[in-house]
């Protein structure tokens, strides 16, 4: 057993969308490091380009806005320019909304599922045939879905449609899993919990006042969120197929009755 190249990701090519910032920048760092090719993609432009500058050669920019089905295929087509085949996608563009229950609006709830949970659907099958080009039942295509511990379990704050996007992206993971698995094409997902991110104030700006509340007393890491990822994406996940991995220091599973939000 050779296990000295389980967590590599040399000759991959790899698409995150969000990938410009936090949890998205994290983890293409991550693949970067490990020998991976990665596009990333976002809304801004500009911030889209400076990144990918800021992170090297290995990294290349497809500025794109994907809560539209039109904006998923636009992605596709954008990526087809550069590359036959995509190893490793990973959906991770996300949108919250927060307003009390009398007032919050339908576009409350419009933009956040369209982004949450309809776009990780359509850019996954706008990507199907160079998913399937790369993928073999001895290395198998990742996708990888980005969710939330709010997904998993309740937060104290009205983010309605947040909070009910993920738990569905979830159940959407298992039920893509279960039919891509026929293609070589392994979903999963990851469940971050409190990371300091612009979409986890509470993580951001209330830092010890949060970790003090977490099983682990501390705030997750930018290598934490990122070696979950290499492992689904790499040969170590090979034989991970539907299932969510939570990264979260045991909010979910070590804190019964946690009211931290994430």
């Amino acid at each position: 057993m050779d296990t000295s190249k389980l967590f590599r990701l040399d000759g991959r090519i790899a698409l995150i969308t969000g990938g410009s910032r936090n949890i998205g920048r994290w983890i293409a760092e991550g693949f970067i490091a490990q020998g991976a090719k990665v596009y990333i993609s976002s809304r801004k432009a500009d911030v889209c380009f400076a990144t990918a500058t800021e992170l090297g050669p290995n990294c290349i920019a497809l500025p794109q806005d994907v809560s539209t089905v039109a904006g998923c295929k636009a992605l596709a087509a954008q990526l087809a320019e550069h590359e036959a085949k995509l190893d490793i996608l990973v959906n991770n563009a996300g949108a919250a909304w927060g307003a009390g229950f009398a007032e919050f609006p339908e576009i409350g709830w419009d933009k956040v599922m369209d982004l949450n949970v309809k776009s990780p659907f359509f850019l996954t099958q706008a990507l199907l045939e160079p998913l399937k080009a790369a993928a073999s039942p001895g290395q198998p295509a990742k996708v990888i879905n980005i969710t939330s511990i709010d997904g998993q379990r309740l937060n104290p704050w009205e983010t309605y449609s947040y909070q009910t996007s993920k738990a569905a992206l979830i159940y959407l993971t298992k039920v893509m899993a279960a039919r891509l698995i026929k293609d070589s094409i392994n979903v999963t997902s990851l469940a971050p919990g409190a990371f300091a991110s612009d979409m986890n104030r509470a993580a951001r700006d209330r830092g010890s006042e949060v970790a003090a509340s977490i099983p682990s007393k501390r705030l997750g890491t930018p290598e934490d969120l990122a070696a979950a990822a290499i492992f689904l994406a790499s040969r170590a996940g090979d034989y991970v197929v539907g299932d969510t991995i939570t990264v979260d220091g045991g909010l979910v599973h070590g804190a019964v009755g946690s009211s931290i939000d994430a």
